[in-house]
This record gives C-alpha cells, structure tokens and sequence, in this order.
C-alpha cells in the first residue's frame, strides 16, 4: 500500500509574509526545481533556495499601480513547457469596475515581471458597472485559461468568464492575441489541472446537476454536456473545533477542485453533513469527456471531522494529489495532502492549528500543482493558525510531496 511522502513541508513565517496575511489566506504555489513562487490574499513570497528561505514580494509595490490598487485574489503558476512563471492579480473594485492583471517572468530571469491588464470596460463598453472577482487558473498544451465571476457594484452576479491566451505570446511578450467567453447561467467555474488539448470546466447547474464545459485549444467553439451526481447538502455549514471555534461559516458548495487525466475529469467541492456523512465533507464526481457520463463519486469523508476548500491536480502518471483542509470535533483546522491509491485516499496532515479562527472565518481556496521537473511529485498550498487568532497567527504552508 502506497503512502503520503512529505519530501518539504515548510512553514512561511513573517519575513516570508510581511505579514500580510488572513484567515481568508486563499494561498497558492508553485515550484520550478530551487525557484518556488507563493502567493496570498495579500503576500506573495519567492524562494530561489528551493524553500530554504522565502523572501516577500509586495504585490502592492512590484508593478505601477492601476484601477483602486492591488485588492486580493491571487494564482500562481508555471509553464514548464515555456519556462515561464504565471502571476495573476485581481484590483480593487472602484467607480464599479476594476482589472486583473497577469505578470509573466521568464524561467531565466526569476523574479523580473511584464504583464497585460484585463478589465470588463474593454471587453464590452457598455459593461461600466461590472468588476471581476474569484480567480482561477490552468494551463493546456498551449493556452493559459482563467476564469472569474463578474459582480455589479451592488455586489449582484452578473455573469463568468473564461479567458483563453496563447502560451507563445505570453512567452515572447508580444501583442496578446486572445479569446474570450462569458455566460450568464452559470458561475464560478472550475478549470481542470492536467488538461492537454481540450480544457474542461465546470459549474453547478442547479440540484444535483453538473454542467461541464470543454474548449479546444484549436477552437473558438466551447461545448457543454449536463451530470447527474448523487444527492448531497449544500448547507448549512458547520464543524467547530475545541472550544466550539466554528471555521466553516463563509463556505458554499462551489467547485474549488479539478482535474483531467486521459478521457476522465474530476470535479470536487464541499457539500454539507447528510446521511452517513455526519460532518461536511468532499463530494467528488468523476466524468467521461467522451461518453458523458459519470464513472464514479469517491467523496473524501470522515465520521469525526470535516473535509472542505479541496484542490486537486494530476501527476504525470494520471495519479490525482489533492490538497485540501480537515477539521471540527477535537480538531482545529489542519492542512492535508495526499492521492487517490486505487479505490482509496492516502492522506496526511502537514501542519495543525492551535487555534480556530475568530468569527468563523477561512478558506477560500488552495491550490495544488504538478512539481517540476519531478512531475511525479506535488506541490501544495495551505496554512493554519498558530498561537492564536489574529492574522499575524497565520502561518502559510508551502508542501512538497509524492508517493511513498
């Protein structure tokens, strides 16, 4: 039986943060060989030692300033196959609009940015009341897609998008050619890590209905097919830990975790106790791209905790690693990696708090990447609250991990 091997499980302290960190930290990673890039909800952190130290990057000071100015939503990327670092900011929302922006650094000169500037006024002119929010990020073959969803200055959902950009022009840094897409039926959509020549995402789509969509990187045509899954709760939420800390009270049933190996794609959010499920817990849905249809619901549970905020992402053989928080009962919340082994999860637990989070407040969202060049091997994000409660207390968890 194969296990979790923890081969870097580090711990970014202040110097690394600044501290500019929160119980809403929504971190991600990634790793190039020594190069590792870590991002926060406000922080970002860049080791050139391969996580022997970390040294803070200010995301409000390292490009000139636009819109309201750095807000918060951060993704970190990299691109082996063009050698190029991926840093995705979002800008606070003024006057009912704002941007992101994506930063691009070549593998060869780590740490030195260029970057184009997206806002929904220059998709459409009439969108003047209209700002993105809730990022996420995958790359294909030879695109970069990004999602969002779009919210009105009332803070009303408006619509998602999808953004598809060449590789090769991210790379050369030339005039960015690119696609777009946008629905108003549904949002926060997922994007599947592993993805080749088609990218796959997907949305709920009302009940127990999935949506899932697919756009080929030759293709400005993007097709959808509708899932049935399983019946499941999508709330209320509730785990509180010792002392009766609550860290589950912002979560919703969006998909926060996807990926693609071969004609499969997997889709995982955290759905609510229920029946046999006494905490909340990872619901998972697998789906064939080719008969469309689902092949299999291996949920991440446990009797005496709750499992949510997962993200996932295949390794080179098709193996899924998964990164993802566990708490509630006797537990506060703890950072947990791991991989489907056959017909079960193997999972172990970086990092756990000694404090649950004051007004209920965590996730929202983590990440988990394929590591390079041993892309038999993981790296993830996650954190915890050590000492206490104020965001000084929260620790950013930088893993590194494979099968042992």
């Amino acid at each position: 039986m194969a296990s979790v091997r923890l081969i870097q499980n580090r711990q970014l302290d202040d110097v690394a943060t600044s501290p500019l960190t929160s119980s809403i930290c929504e971190p991600t990673a990634a790793a190039s060989g020594n190069n590792i890039f870590v991002t926060g909800n406000w922080f970002a952190s860049r080791s050139t030692t391969g996580g022997a130290n970390f040294a803070f990057v200010d995301p409000f000071t390292a490009f000139p300033s636009a819109a309201g100015g750095v807000c918060c939503d951060q993704v970190v990327l990299y691109d082996p196959s063009r050698d190029i670092w991926i840093w995705i900011l979002q800008y606070i929302q003024t006057g009912g609009s704002n941007i992101f922006r994506v930063a691009i650094s070549r593998g060869g000169s780590f740490g030195s940015w260029y970057y184009w500037d997206f806002s929904p006024r220059a998709l459409n002119s009439a969108w003047t009341d209209m700002w993105f929010d809730y990022p996420d990020a995958a790359i294909s073959a030879n695109h970069l897609y990004i999602t969002f969803n779009a919210f009105n200055s009332a803070g009303r959902f408006q619509r998602a998008f999808v953004f598809k950009l060449p590789l090769d022009t991210l790379r050369n840094g030339t005039s960015l050619g690119y696609q777009w897409w946008s629905t108003t039926a549904n949002g926060s959509l997922r994007l599947t890590q592993g993805a080749m020549t088609t990218m796959f995402f997907a949305s709920h789509n009302g009940g127990t209905t999935l949506r899932v969509y697919s756009w080929p990187d030759g293709s400005g045509t993007i097709g959808s097919f509708d899932v049935n899954v399983s019946a499941y709760s999508a709330g209320p939420y509730s785990a509180p830990g010792p002392g009766g800390a609550e860290w589950l009270a912002r979560t919703d049933s969006r998909i926060t975790g996807a990926w693609l190996t071969g004609t499969r794609a997997g889709f995982m959010w955290t759905a609510g106790a229920g029946a046999g499920r006494p905490f909340p817990y990872v619901k998972v849905a697998v789906v064939d791209t080719v008969t469309r249809s689902l092949t299999g619901q291996p949920d991440i549970w446990n009797t005496s905790s709750a499992f949510a905020y997962p993200a996932a992402c295949p390794n080179a053989q098709g193996v899924v690693g998964v990164s993802l928080f566990f708490g509630g009962g006797t537990r506060h919340p703890s950072h947990v990696v791991g991989f489907r082994d056959g017909e079960a999860w193997r999972l172990v637990i970086t990092s756990s708090s000694t404090h649950g989070p004051s007004g209920g407040t965590w996730g929202d969202y983590l990440s988990c990447k394929r590591y390079q060049p041993q892309t038999s091997e993981w790296v993830a994000s996650g954190y915890t609250l050590q000492g206490g409660t104020d965001r000084r207390n929260v620790a950013p968890q930088y893993v590194r991990f494979g099968i042992g």
